[in-house]
């Protein structure tokens, strides 16, 4: 016991000291917030040259998102440290879930980035983490299945898995990957509503499969068949029979989509054959939402959960990793617009604690955005604008000069070709 508890305390001191790096403030320190938005602007004719590149800056915004997160949760503190903010609705209700959603909505975003080796000491501290939430002895043993909300963030980490399978799974020790796939499994008791929580029951199913174990064809079926059926048209789907105006095809429908259908090619002809046209969709939405980005980085304030912030461009970043931006985007001006978006959720004054915890709001504090279902950990995944973090450092989406993304060269009186509707069949 004396060599495990010496381990996580290690553990917990990697997640602050990768936090500290991520930012001139680190968290654990009492630092005050982050400084106001207004950095230096490389489009800005005659600005200063920015202080560091998009990657480190993206990186270390990751870190800073992890640390608290990751190196508590590794440590066997999480339910201790960490805050549950949840002004509208009940902070003890909420208590249930909170840390999960916090586990599962980071992984998903910091997957491809742990996937790929460039993450250093998060993918270890990441897996340590895993083992704290999944060991019915730790402290930090998280719930999975008890009330409604643990089937989301089941879907969140299992996501996560598909996202990461080497560093997520594979790394795992045995004992630890048997614990996480009695927990993921555990999650089969909660039945999911009619709308977009079939993908978090799909997810789960689909990330069972990919660790051998298990799974149910037909959850995955019936998700995939009542998504195509939910279809409106022009790369949108309703979340449920009915469309809702807000950002939830990104939050969870279109990247859930192609995700699980990644995993499960080859075993249905039915669903390989959906993979096109999920994928066409997807692309448009992209192409949807770098228009949506105003020049400064801000976007319509829409619909639920708007607290997580720059989540809402999963779609664009999950795009950009995939190699799929449809023209005329470009690697420079997409990596260009999701800074600015980073920028302008991320650095407002307010949006951290102290003790470096994410806070309730859309640009600084704003704890009445929160619905009821909103808390401490539900604001993670913001960090879904990350994905790109998984390209290596020598690809186009980093390497290509800083542009102009769309409504900013509109709104400056540029020239530009017409946006036009995804076509019936595409």
């Amino acid at each position: 016991m004396t060599g495990r508890r010496r381990f996580l305390q290690s553990a917990a001191g990697l997640g602050m000291a990768a936090a500290a790096r991520g930012s001139p403030n680190p968290p654990e320190t009492g630092s005050p917030d982050p400084p106001e938005t207004g950095s230096p602007d490389p489009l800005e004719t005659g600005s200063p040259d920015p202080p560091e590149t998009d990657r480190a800056y993206w990186a270390g915004m990751a870190r800073r998102l992890a640390g608290p997160v990751l190196g508590h949760l590794a440590a066997g503190t999480l339910k201790r440290a960490m805050p549950v903010e949840c002004v509208t609705g009940n902070p003890s209700e909420r208590a249930r879930y909170t840390h999960l959603e916090a586990l599962g909505r980071l992984l998903c975003g910091l997957a491809p980035w742990l996937e790929s080796g460039d993450a250093g000491d998060l993918a270890a501290l990441a897996r340590q983490a895993i083992r704290s939430a999944t060991d019915p002895q730790s402290a930090d043993f998280l719930n999975f299945h008890e009330g409604g909300q643990p089937l989301v963030d089941c879907g969140f980490l299992a996501q996560a898995i598909l996202r990461a399978p080497h560093a997520l799974w594979e790394s795992l020790e045995a004992p630890v990957r048997r614990n996480l796939a009695a927990a993921l499994a555990s999650s089969r008791a909660i039945t999911p509503g009619f709308n977009n929580w079939l993908l978090f029951s799909a997810t789960v199913e689909a990330a069972l499969a990919r660790m051998g174990e298990k799974w149910d064809a037909l959850r995955i079926d019936y998700a995939l068949r009542q998504h195509q059926q939910w279809y409106k048209g022009d790369g949108v789907y309703g979340d449920g029979p009915t469309f809702h105006w807000d950002y939830y095809n990104s939050f969870v429908i279109q990247p859930m989509l192609i995700d699980v259908l990644r995993q499960v090619h080859g075993h249905d002809r039915a669903w390989d054959d959906m993979a096109p046209a999920v994928l066409a969709r997807a692309r448009r939405y992209a192409a949807i939402q770098e228009r949506l980005i105003a020049p400064d980085g801000s976007y319509p304030a829409v619909g639920r959960s708007i607290a997580y912030r720059c989540g809402a461009f999963q779609v664009l970043a999950h795009m950009a990793l995939l190699g799929e931006l449809p023209a005329p985007l470009t690697a420079g001006s997409v990596r260009s617009a999701l800074t600015a978006v980073m920028r302008r959720t991320l650095e407002a004054p307010g949006t951290f604690d102290g003790a470096g915890w994410l806070r309730i709001g859309l640009c600084g504090h704003q704890p009445h955005l929160g619905e009821s279902y909103i808390s401490t950990g539900s604001l993670y995944l913001c960090a879904a604008v990350l994905l790109p973090l998984g390209l290596p450092e020598s690809d186009a989406f980093w390497t290509s000069p800083a542009e102009a993304w769309t409504a900013r060269r509109l709104w400056q009186g540029e020239d530009g070709a017409a946006d036009h509707a995804l076509a019936e069949g595409d």
